[in-house]
């Protein structure tokens, strides 16, 4: 028995992504005004010593960790999910269906550099684009992909158009839309 994932197109996922990246800039918008404070009440910051290039470092260090660490241990430790994919309904697994590991998110998350090269994710697009499981580099290297949890429960952005009918009336579809009467919704003997 093969088991079947309804795949996350690029669109689905990239939507997920914009909604992680406006959380992430909104916390480092607040991490800038936190360390802006912080700097603003040293005055030890204008000499180079041993401190402030530690606390240099720590501050490169910083946004990697938020960035990396964000996509990483969200889909590691939260079953897949970000919180991106979490509203959008998707989740990473691996290739076989179970559930991605610590070591598969950093993997996976590692090469989102790769991904984004060179400007506005055009190697992650051009690599999903070329082939039929939307896998990016990451995918490929750690065997996973993004699913759909359920159909039923996809956004309405992701689901197969729907047509809803009023049950006012009886309405006949012909075979070719265009040759379709239309209703009135003025009664003929109404209009003088």
């Amino acid at each position: 028995m093969a088991l079947q994932f309804n795949i996350a197109g690029i669109g689905s996922r990239f939507v997920a992504l914009l909604l992680d990246m406006i959380l992430l800039f909104v916390a480092a918008i607040l991490l800038v005004i936190v360390l802006s404070v912080i700097g603003a009440f040293s005055s030890e910051m204008d000499r180079l010593n041993a401190a402030s290039k530690w606390l240099i470092a720590v501050l490169i260090f910083i946004p990697f960790l938020i960035f990396w660490g964000y996509f990483t241990l969200f889909e590691a430790f939260w079953r897949g999910q970000t919180l991106g994919k979490r509203m959008m309904k998707l989740r990473v697994i691996k290739d076989s269906g179970r559930q991605i590991t610590f070591f598969e998110a950093l993997a996976r998350n590692l090469l989102r550099y790769v991904d984004y090269l060179p400007g506005f994710f055009l190697v992650g697009v051009i690599t999903m684009a070329c082939n039929k499981l939307n896998k990016r580099v990451g995918d490929f290297v750690a065997g996973t992909i993004v699913v759909h949890e359920q159909v039923e429960d996809q956004p309405m952005l992701a689901q197969a158009g729907a047509v809803l009918i009023p049950r006012t009336q009886d309405v006949t579809f012909q075979p070719d839309p265009w040759m379709q009467s239309v209703p009135s919704m003025f009664p003929a003997d109404a209009v003088a």
